[in-house]
């Protein structure tokens, strides 16, 4: 069983927000894979079901995102889940826009949600799908907290549902082939360090 978490700020204000990707993928990924309508639970918005050859729980803290290990840890405690059955879908300031990565562990790199996950969960070693949203251009006025809470720029509205879409499919490949394969597939592949250039 794999817990899929989007994560994201509850409430009108914040639905099209660039930190609210993870909301996004979940809300498509429910759809189109036909899951029961989200009911609240685990401080959240939760459901459950056949999926992808699988059985999956998809989560929606509603905690606010410096709180989503307050809704993520019960969540995985009760469905008996370990960190490497944890799949989080985020937005990811060091990605351009609509690149996706697939990661296993790491360090939260100043992202409030992941950090919250991490002292809840104990342990940085779940899995997440990264979802680029790229960092604010020369001449946004504010800080990198005020750029996640904006609205996608016209251009990247166009892309948007292609790029919800691509991050649905990121899911399910992790959850179809497991993460090691999901990475290989999706990650793009650097040369080794002194490997010898081709002519």
């Amino acid at each position: 069983m794999w817990l899929v978490v989007g994560l994201g700020n509850p409430g009108k204000k914040y639905e099209r927000t660039r930190h609210n990707i993870g909301f996004l993928v979940a809300d498509s990924l429910r759809s189109d894979v036909g899951l029961p309508d989200f009911r609240d639970k685990f401080s959240g918005r939760f459901t459950r079901g056949p999926a992808f050859g699988t059985e999956l729980g998809l989560l929606e803290p509603q905690t606010f995102m410096n709180l989503s290990g307050d809704s993520v840890q019960p969540a995985a405690a009760f469905l008996k889940v370990g960190l490497p059955e944890i799949l989080v879908i985020h937005d990811e300031l060091d990605l351009p826009f609509g690149t996706i990565r697939v990661k296993k562990g790491g360090g939260h790199a100043g992202h409030n949600g992941l950090r919250s996950l991490i002292e809840r969960l104990g342990a940085p070693d779940f899995v997440r799908v990264r979802m680029g949203i790229g960092r604010p251009p020369p001449d946004f006025r504010g800080d990198v907290a005020d750029y996640v809470l904006t609205g996608f720029a016209p251009p990247e509205q166009a892309e948007l549902s292609a790029f919800v879409a691509a991050g649905v499919k990121a899911v399910q490949t992790v959850a179809e082939k497991g993460t090691d394969a999901a990475m290989n597939a999706l990650n793009p592949k650097t040369p080794p360090r002194n490997a010898p250039k081709k002519a």
